[in-house]
């Protein structure tokens, strides 16, 4: 038996073609028709149909849930192939939210799908979680994650959360009023830069599979009443390793309480003008736009300014994408060597440090600020990386 009573009233009978496709579910005492008659009555939202979204919208369709809600801005990209198996070679371009639509009434057209191809604000978060019985959060950076959060705990949401990043992945749920929410876990968020995202640091493609297989157990568990849920605890795990741990969760009863939700910009933001540098991160003015370093490398053509342009990622990246003109250094040499990796003609310069999208540049600036104090040569970073560089000076070149 559950400690917690079922989400969601049973829907109407099950049709005959019903029974069919739910068969091995049937079977199951746990769940059996009524169970399965509430998750055709459930309504899940999904936050992003990327990595964590893509298995889980397969599983919920194939095991139901009457309403699936997709919230997604992003468009489908070649290098969201790799894991993101909801979305194939014919959809790239395409809004993920349609082609993650598609891709569910092709498995069960009995679902109803609600596509929502919008960012998740602080404007439309509450009144797109209220619309749902339960929440599953694939975010991918912690900004989304807190607004996930504070909509769900205002709202009484149950929230059934994943992360992933290289080899590994945390789940849990979440559920003010029953036990923990996101805050308990991260009361605040980490500086700006300070965690890679998947983009960054990478992630093994089968992983999503692992870490979303499981919020969807979650999900129907809650739905349906059964087992003992996730809330209170969190599964880490370690896929180099092939362990499972566990952590338990409490709520914190001195934690200040969620009265509204912020723009995902605001909870993760850089310090204000004027506030010191915190360790890793740039500080103001040693960020620099796409569009000013095209112009300052413009400048550089005509003879009008003089720096150099360092490119801090591995070879492979390189070779699928590069600015004009940089110079590569990898992160790891200047972390070990400091400015004696730079090679002759960019020491005693000003230096533009730039990445895929902004943290490992941003680490290699902190690692070589020490070195600049006191000196006048300048030391920026390009802000978004080259990605910023793809989207808005030369939006012809691949994204990866």
């Amino acid at each position: 038996m559950s400690p917690l009573p079922p989400l969601v009233e049973p829907g109407p009978e099950l049709t005959p073609e019903e029974i069919e496709r739910y068969a091995r579910h049937l079977s199951l005492p746990q769940v059996g028709p009524l169970g399965q008659r509430r998750l055709k009555n459930a309504r899940v939202l999904v936050v992003g149909a990327g990595g964590l979204g893509a298995p889980a919208l397969q599983y919920l369709a194939a095991a139901g849930v009457g309403t699936l809600g997709i919230v997604d801005d992003d468009v489908v990209a070649a290098s969201n192939l790799q894991r993101q198996v909801i979305h194939t070679v014919a959809d790239v371009g395409r809004p993920k939210v349609d082609s993650a639509a598609d891709a569910v009434a092709r498995l069960n057209p009995l679902v109803e799908v609600r596509a929502h191809p919008v960012r998740l604000t602080a404007d439309n978060a509450l009144d797109l979680v209220d619309r749902y019985d339960l929440v599953l959060d694939g975010a991918d950076n912690f900004a989304t994650r807190y607004l996930v959060g504070d909509a769900t705990t205002l709202t009484g949401t149950p929230c059934v959360w994943g992360s992933i990043l290289r080899f590994e992945g945390q789940v849990s749920v979440f559920w003010a009023g029953h036990g923990p929410t996101y805050r308990d876990l991260y009361p605040e968020a980490p500086p700006a830069g300070e965690v890679p995202s998947c983009a960054e640091g990478g992630v093994v493609g089968v992983l999503p599979a692992t870490i979303g297989s499981v919020m969807v157990t979650e999900a129907v568990k809650l739905i349906t009443g059964i087992g003992e849920p996730l809330l209170g605890r969190v599964l880490l795990h370690d896929a180099l390793a092939m362990t499972w741990r566990e952590l338990r969760l409490t709520a914190d009863p001195d934690a200040a309480p969620v009265e509204r939700v912020e723009d995902p910009e605001a909870a993760c933001a850089l310090p204000p003008d004027g506030a010191g540098p915190a360790e890793g991160l740039p500080a103001p003015g040693e960020a620099l736009a796409a569009p000013a370093l095209a112009e300052l490398l413009a400048r550089r053509a005509r003879g009008e300014a003089e720096f150099a342009l360092v490119d801090v990622r591995e070879d492979w990246e390189r070779e699928l994408v590069s600015i004009p003109g940089a110079v590569p250094v990898p992160l790891q040499e200047l972390l070990d060597r400091g400015p004696e990796a730079l090679p002759a003609g960019a020491r005693g310069s000003d230096l533009v440090l730039h990445c895929k999208a902004g943290t490992r540049s941003a680490t290699a600036l902190a690692a070589l600020r020490p070195h600049f104090a006191g000196r006048e040569e300048r030391l920026r970073h390009l802000e978004g990386g080259v990605l910023a560089w793809v989207e808005q000076v030369e939006p012809d070149k691949p994204r990866y």
